[in-house]
C-alpha cells in the first residue's frame, strides 16, 4: 500500500475530555475562557461511544468551541474514576490544551476570577528565546484537566491569531507528556501521518516556575497535520525530574484522566488497515456503522478518528 492510499490525518478536529458536571465546565470555560456552546448537552453519539470500547453506556456530550477550535466533554451516567491527585507534568496521562490569548496579563486577570487550580508557580511566565519568548501560564479546570495560556511574541506564530477576536483567540495546540519521545514520534508520523514541525529543548527557572516542578528538563516536538500548523499535536519527554515509579494507571474514557485528541482522517478504512497491521498489539475499534474508530496511542493517550469532513464528532 503506498503512502498515499493508506490514509492519514489531516486535521485536529477537537479534544474530548472526560468531565464529572457538564453545567460546571461550561460555566469555567465560558465564564473564564470565552468558550461558547456549540451544541448540546446531547446524548453521546452511539458511534462515538463504539469507538470508545463503550457500547450501551450512556451519557451527555456538550461541544463548545474558541473561535475555530472546538473541545468537546463527555459526562457518562455511570462515571469512572476521578483525575487522579497530586498530578504533575511528568505523569503519563497529562494532556494540556494550549489557548492563545492576546494579553497575557489581562487573560489572567480575566481567568483567576473563575479560581482555576494553578500548576504554574507565581503567575504567568516569560520564556527566554532558546524556548520561544513566549508568555504562558498553566492551570488545571475544576476536573483537573490541564490547560495553558499562551502569549507569542510577533512574529509567525502570532501573525496567525492576527485576524482573531478577542481577548482568548483559539487554540493553538494540545501536548502530552510521553515517556519514549523517539516512538511517540514514529507513532504520529509513521502511523498517522503527521510531520514533525518543531524540535526544543526546555529548561531554566522558567519552565520549572511554569511547570510547577524542580529543575525540569524536557523534550518538546511539534507535529503537524499536512498542509495545518494549528491546532497541533506537542509531545513532551521530560528528562527530568524522573517520573514517579511503579506502573501507571490504565483508564478507560469514563474516567476523568481522559483527553482525546479527535483527527479528521482522509481515508479512514485504509488509516484503520495499516495500523493494525503496523501496530498489531494495539486495538483499534471500529463504530458499527464504520464512520468513527478509537484507539490508544503511546501512553494510553486517546485518539478518535472520523472521516474527513466529520462535523458531528
Amino acid at each position: 500500500m503506498t503512502e498515499q492510499s493508506r490514509g492519514h490525518v489531516t486535521a485536529l478536529l477537537a479534544i474530548s475530555r472526560t468531565v464529572a458536571d457538564l453545567a460546571r465546565t461550561e460555566a469555567f470555560y465560558r465564564d473564564g475562557l470565552g468558550f461558547v456552546r456549540s451544541t448540546g448537552p446531547e446524548p453521546i453519539p452511539v458511534a462515538l461511544l463504539d469507538a470508545l470500547g463503550l457500547a450501551g453506556a450512556t451519557g451527555q456530550r456538550l461541544r463548545m468551541r474558541l473561535g475555530r477550535q472546538s473541545i468537546a466533554f463527555l459526562a457518562f451516567d455511570q462515571p469512572g474514576l476521578p483525575y487522579p491527585a497530586a498530578s504533575v507534568a511528568t505523569d503519563p496521562w497529562f494532556q494540556h490544551a494550549a489557548i492563545v490569548v492576546r494579553d497575557m496579563e489581562a487573560a489572567y486577570r480575566h481567568l483567576v476570577a473563575v479560581a482555576p487550580t494553578p500548576i504554574t508557580r507565581g503567575g504567568p511566565q516569560v520564556l527566554p528565546p532558546s524556548s520561544g519568548s513566549v508568555a504562558a501560564y498553566k492551570f488545571r479546570d475544576p476536573d483537573g484537566h490541564p490547560l495553558e495560556l499562551i502569549a507569542f511574541p510577533q512574529g509567525p506564530s502570532a501573525d496567525r491569531w492576527a485576524d482573531a477576536p478577542g481577548l482568548f483567540l483559539g487554540i493553538d495546540h494540545s501536548a502530552i507528556t510521553v515517556t519514549d519521545r523517539d516512538a511517540a514520534i514514529a507513532f504520529f508520523r509513521d502511523g498517522l501521518g503527521l510531520s514533525v514541525a518543531t524540535r526544543g529543548l526546555n529548561h531554566g527557572p522558567e519552565q520549572a516556575a511554569l511547570d510547577g516542578l524542580n529543575s525540569p528538563l524536557v523534550d518538546v516536538i511539534g507535529l503537524e497535520p499536512a498542509g495545518t500548523a494549528t491546532p497541533h499535536v506537542e509531545l513532551l519527554q521530560y528528562r527530568a525530574p524522573l517520573r514517579r515509579t511503579g506502573s501507571a494507571p490504565r483508564f478507560c474514557a469514563r474516567d476523568r484522566a481522559t483527553t482525546r485528541f479527535v483527527f479528521a482522517v482522509d481515508g479512514l478504512a485504509d488509516l484503520v488497515a495499516h495500523l493494525r497491521r503496523a501496530y498489531p498489539t494495539t486495538l483499534v475499534t471500529v463504530s458499527r456503522d464504520g464512520d468513527v474508530a478509537g484507539l490508544d496511542g503511546p501512553d494510553g493517550h486517546g485518539l478518535i478518528l472520523v472521516e474527513a469532513p466529520a462535523p458531528d464528532r
